[in-house]
């Protein structure tokens, strides 16, 4: 696994290299979403509020919202409707009740018409309403609904005793019967209004109230598709089967076992790293075309570019590139203590480093002699050791994991060559071309892939 951190720059790179895939799996997944729009029908949901007047606490209030969503109501409901097609199960799982502030329950159905969905709403709310006046009324005690009006006949007749007292006890001729006067209408205001208190605090009194709700209305008719929404859908699938593209993107680079550093690509082959050449990137235009529909789809879809490298860096021109490649040709004859022939081994399927290979053999003076050979990767077998100095491996990083460098190193090993550099291709934009030399079609060797690369050293 690639212990690489995944940056911004790198989801980047992806859309900008893989833009294609991207928006095939979007158009994809946008098409799947539609399809299942299809088979999901459309819901529509409408909504009826039902007030709760007096004093509630917030406990009461979830109460009254699980009572009117409850199995009882939605079958009352559902009795009242006498729809056949939905059954009651299905009637229960598409009702709900919540409370809302100033003491409302709003209670929502759906349904796969507008009209069904305002319907379904408005008996439930009807039912729930009724089915609270029902409870009320089954709860409240006889005796205690009478005590309130016993209590008040009572407060009546003493009423009438307290104004006999105060007439026995005159008109006013005397200061004493004055007093008395007043202090019984004092008494008579003050019992009335400890009675009014008594029964607005009767839990009975209260309980009554608070039965008594009321239906805010009609529900409004839905005039748009309950969630999710043939667009949400669409919308949804598009955008999902993008993150998919780009998380199975991300995925296989920190599962990759490819070598992309000197250190690793030198651990692996069990030499050093001589230096690093540049070659121009390639243009579309330029990349090898496969057969078949495979190889089409794979041109369209840009899968023959690798996105998980850098981009190419800016080049100076053609007499700096050469330059690099005498320097590295230099370091492999000082490190070599017979410097003769050189094995320069390149990986089939590597073309940077085959377009390497020949600018490094074109423009090689004096020893070492370079003869190119191309190794297979998968089950590699290189020529046996004629009168080579060792051998040379030319590739780009992050193309070949380290087994198939070790299995490359081991070929080596079998053959009697000695690995004695590493040399590493990367790519940079081509520049104007400005040198009036041979082209590099006349200047590229014959590649040793067939006979040299199993064989014959001739």
């Amino acid at each position: 696994m690639s212990d690489d951190t995944i940056r911004l720059v790198t989801i980047g790179r992806i859309f900008r290299r893989r833009w294609r895939l991207l928006t095939v799996l979007a158009v994809v997944g946008a098409l799947l979403g539609y399809g299942v729009s299809l088979l999901v029908p459309a819901r529509y949901t409408a909504s009826a509020s039902v007030l709760l007047p007096g004093a509630w606490e917030e406990r009461e209030l979830l109460t009254q919202a699980e009572i009117a969503a409850s199995s009882v109501v939605v079958d009352r409901a559902a009795s009242a409707l006498g729809w056949t097609k939905v059954s009651r199960t299905e009637l229960r799982e598409q009702v709900t009740a919540k409370a809302t502030d100033g003491n409302i329950i709003r209670i929502s159905g759906t349904a796969d018409t507008p009209e069904r969905a305002q319907r379904l709403s408005d008996q439930v709310a009807q039912q729930f309403v009724a089915f609270a006046a029902r409870i009320s009324g089954d709860s409240s005690d006889p005796e205690a609904a009478a005590r309130p009006e016993a209590l008040r006949q009572l407060v009546t007749q003493t009423s009438r005793r307290i104004t006999e007292l105060a007439d026995a006890a005159g008109r006013g001729q005397s200061v004493e019967s004055v007093q008395t006067r007043t202090e019984l209408s004092k008494l008579r205001t003050t019992l009335q209004e400890a009675v009014d208190k008594l029964v607005q605090a009767d839990p009975a009194a209260n309980k009554s109230l608070k039965a008594n709700m009321v239906v805010m209305g009609p529900a409004p008719r839905p005039t748009g598709e309950a969630p999710p929404t043939r667009t949400q859908l669409v919308v949804t699938g598009a955008v999902l089967f993008l993150l998919l593209g780009v998380v199975g993107h991300l995925t296989a680079l920190r599962m990759s076992r490819r070598a992309r550093t000197g250190a690793e690509i030198a651990a692996a082959l069990g030499a050093v790293v001589l230096g690093t050449v540049d070659v121009p990137a390639e243009r579309p235009a330029d990349r090898p075309g496969g057969r078949g529909p495979k190889a089409g789809i794979g041109r369209l879809l840009a899968l023959d570019v690798r996105w998980d490298v850098p981009a190419p860096s800016a080049s100076g021109d053609e007499a700096g590139r050469q330059l690099r490649y005498r320097r590295v040709h230099a370091r492999l004859r000082d490190g070599l203590r017979d410097p003769r022939r050189v094995l320069l081994l390149v990986p089939e399927g590597d073309r940077n480093a085959l377009r390497a290979a020949e600018q490094f053999t074109a423009g090689a003076e004096g020893d070492p002699q370079l003869r190119v050979a191309g190794v297979p990767v998968a089950g590699p077998v290189i020529a046996d050791r004629d009168d080579e100095s060792g051998a040379v491996v030319l590739l780009s990083p992050g193309s070949w994991t380290t087994g198939e460098l070790a299995g490359i190193a081991g070929a080596c090993a079998d053959a009697g060559h000695e690995i004695v550099g590493i040399v590493l291709v990367g790519t940079v934009q081509a520049g104007p071309a400005k040198s009036a030399g041979r082209s590099r079609k006349a200047a590229a060797p014959a590649v040793a892939v067939g006979a040299d690369a199993t064989g014959s050293s001739g």
